[in-house]
This record gives structure tokens, C-alpha cells and sequence, in this order.
């Protein structure tokens, strides 16, 4: 049974790769869905273009030039889309009463208060943005709860894991029969490298995912599978997990997108092709299922599964995501902020790709870990790690 009439969507982050995606699966379903509001960082061109072929009702982009400079091109185009800049005009679109439906796809620690703003305003929140968890989990799932925002996760894995699971699973796995949460990882590019090739990845090799077409900052978190750990902690939070429930599993293939064990012995595993249409289309539908335009999965094609376990010697990060976890706090925000700084530094190449673990490492080690349960002190966290993570870099260069 469809919906009554079309859902406003408004899709933030709408230029990266999971955005543009997002617009696929609703060009598909016109009847559906229409456009709300399209946001951006700095990328005026493409969202100039998404806005001519979407036509939403909003646009937002960073800076007030560039915001300027798509109201021209606009209204030389005959649209009458309205243009916004800042974070107050993305917080503003997030929890615009017009639009039913969220994809929260902004990259990194910029999407932690339009997400939120989002889940506060009681929307239905597709979370493609994992560092709101990672930074804010206990706050952001109380607001969850709260407002009575609808969360679907939109990362393979957590995606997976959720049509694996029970409806309801928030009061504890272990009631609902279930062992362990099976969280599969490609591997990345360096899969198999020995330490003295390692030392040597250039950016370029670091973005050329095997399996997967993602933005450079998620290219290189799979790379050194800091992205596992950030998913390890969001799947935390998410499904009321503790670290010690969750088991990441190396799947080079990248067919079975993760897994739930259950104490009966059964193990539930959801399989497709790698394209993050399909989650989308999960998250855009449920609890229904629609077209999402990706090709059936064919196993005689793919004619092997291997599994092995992840290499944390020579990939410290995941180990190092785990230990924030632990750690609790605002220990996971120390290491996103870290993380990030050090990644932008690599693909400017002013850090080497085994200097992106020792950077987080470092920060974590000399940065005091204090309680996260106000924004205010997350965000201070988040804002002192910059600067040390910054400081050692300035001192390596």
C-alpha cells in the first residue's frame, strides 16, 4: 500500500555519493516522493545542476558567495528555488516542518547538529551520516526516543544488520535471542599488504576502492578500516550493543553486507549487490519495498564467500575505535576528531598513510576524556582534538 500523496525529502550531503544515489531512487518513484531541499557544501556547480533537474523548494550551501552566486545562476535559469548559506539555514532545513523525510548524508562532524536537528523535529531520519552517532550516541538516541523520530540506517552493514533483526531490539539483544552482530568489512585496497608497502600508499591508491564508489575522506576511513571502527561504534548505539557483541569480519567480496547470530545456532545475513541504492531504497520505502535500480545479485557470477578475521597489527584504527568505545565519553568524538584532521592531512600529503593511526593514537593518549552528556561538552571535545591533532601534525611537517 503506497503512501497517501508525495513525501517532501530533503536530502543534506546531497552532491556525495550517497546523495546523488538518493536522488536516483526518487527519480524512480515520482509519484512517491518529490524534492524539498537539496544541501551542500562548497559543490555550487552540481547542486546548481541537481537544482535544475529536481527543482526543489530549497538550497543550501556553505558560504554566503557561493550561495549567491546559485541564486544568479537560478534565476537566470527561470527557477525559483530559494537559496540559503550556513549552519543555521542547514539546521533550519533539517527540521523544516514541509519535509517528512531526512537523508542525513553530510560528511564528518559538520553533520552532528543538522542530523539531530533532524531526529528533535520527529522526522524520518535516513542515517548516511555515522559521526552524529559516534560523537553524541547516548544524547542522539535519547532525542530518538523523545521526539519519536523513525531512525533507518543507511551503511551497508547497519542497514543489513537491521533487516536482520527483530522490529523491536532496542532493551537488549540478548532477550531478543540474538549472540552476536556479524559486521563484514572489504578489507579495502591494502588487504593482504605487508607493513613496507603500507608505508608507501600514495592518496590516489587509498581513494580506489575495490568494491565500493565513495567520497576520498571514506575512501581512506576504509582504506585503514577506521571506517569499521566508526561503524563498530555506531552499531553500538544503534542496536543497544555492547563492543564485546559485535565481531568484524574481512568479506572481500562484499556481497553478504553483515550478519546476526542468533543462540539457536541460526545466522541471518542479508546479500545484494555492493550499490547503496539498496539501502536507500530501504530507508525511502519502509516498511515497504521498491525498485531501487539495482541489479539482482547472481551467485553463480559471484561463486565464492570468504571470510577471514581483520589484521589490527598492521591496521591499528579499528583497534583503536574500539578502545574509545570502551573508554566511553567523549572518548569516540576525541577519535573522529583526530581521524579527521589526520585524513585531510594524508590527501593534502602532508602525513603519510601510517601516520593517520599514530596521529589518532597520539590524541587519544594525551586528550583527558570527559563525560558526553551535554552538545556543549561534545563539541569542546571535538574542538580540543582538532587543535592537538593539528599541533602534532605542525610538528611533523
Amino acid at each position: 500500500m503506497q503512501p497517501q500523496g508525495r513525501q517532501a525529502v530533503t536530502v543534506m550531503g546531497a552532491t556525495g555519493s550517497i546523495g546523488t544515489s538518493t536522488l536516483d531512487v526518487i527519480s524512480r518513484h515520482p509519484e512517491r516522493y518529490r524534492v524539498h531541499a537539496l544541501t551542500a557544501h562548497r559543490s555550487r556547480e552540481a547542486l546548481f545542476e541537481q537544482c535544475r533537474l529536481y527543482t526543489p523548494d530549497i538550497a543550501v550551501l556553505a558560504t554566503e558567495a557561493d550561495a549567491a552566486w546559485l541564486r544568479q545562476r537560478l534565476a537566470d535559469a527561470g527557477l525559483a528555488t530559494q537559496v540559503r548559506a550556513g549552519t543555521q539555514a542547514l539546521i533550519d532545513v533539517a527540521r523544516d516542518d514541509e519535509a517528512t523525510i531526512v537523508m542525513a548524508a553530510i560528511v564528518g562532524a559538520a553533520g552532528l547538529l543538522p542530523t539531530l536537528a533532524a531526529v528533535e523535529a520527529g522526522k524520518r531520519v535516513l542515517l548516511a551520516n555515522k559521526e552524529a552517532l559516534v560523537m553524541s550516541g547516548a544524547l542522539f538516541m535519547e532525542a530518538v526516543t523523545r521526539s519519536g523520530a523513525t531512525l533507518l540506517p543507511i551503511d551497508s552493514e547497519h542497514n543489513a544488520i537491521y533487516q536482520c533483526l527483530p522490529i523491536e531490539h532496542r532493551d537488549g539483544l540478548v532477550r531478543h535471542g540474538v549472540s552476536q552482530l556479524l559486521l563484514t568489512a572489504s578489507g579495502g585496497p591494502f588487504r593482504g599488504w605487508s607493513a613496507e608497502q603500507i608505508a608507501r600508499v600514495t592518496p590516489e591508491q587509498a581513494c580506489a576502492h575495490p568494491n565500493w564508489a565513495m567520497g576520498r575522506k571514506i575512501s581512506v576511513d576504509s582504506a585503514t578500516l577506521m571506517n569499521k571502527g566508526l561503524e563498530l561504534i555506531e552499531a553500538c548505539w544503534l542496536f543497544d550493543a555492547s563492543p564485546e557483541q559485535i565481531q568484524v569480519v574481512v568479506h572481500p567480496q562484499s556481497v553478504i553486507h553483515s550478519m546476526v547470530a542468533y543462540h539457536d545456532g541460526s545466522v541471518i545475513a542479508q546479500m545484494g549487490n555492493p550499490d547503496m541504492r539498496t539501502p536507500i531504497a530501504y530507508g525511502l520505502a519502509w516498511p515497504e519495498r521498491i525498485d531501487a535500480g539495482v541489479k539482482p545479485l547472481d551467485l553463480f557470477a559471484v561463486a565464492r564467500l570468504d571470510f577471514d578475521v581483520p589484521d589490527e597489527d598492521t591496521f591499528p584504527c579499528l583497534r583503536l575505535a574500539r578502545e574509545a568505545m570502551k573508554a566511553g565519553g567523549t572518548a569516540p568524538a576525541i577519535l573522529n576528531a583526530a581521524n579527521e584532521v589526520a585524513v585531510e592531512a594524508f590527501l593534502e600529503g602532508r602525513l603519510s598513510f601510517t601516520g593517520i593511526g599514530e596521529v589518532v593514537a597520539r590524541v587519544l593518549d594525551r586528550q583527558t576524556v570527559a563525560s558526553a552528556d551535554t552538545l556543549e561538552g561534545i563539541l569542546e571535545a571535538n574542538r580540543q582534538a582538532r587543535h592537538l591533532a593539528q599541533q602534532l601534525l605542525d610538528v611533523k611537517t
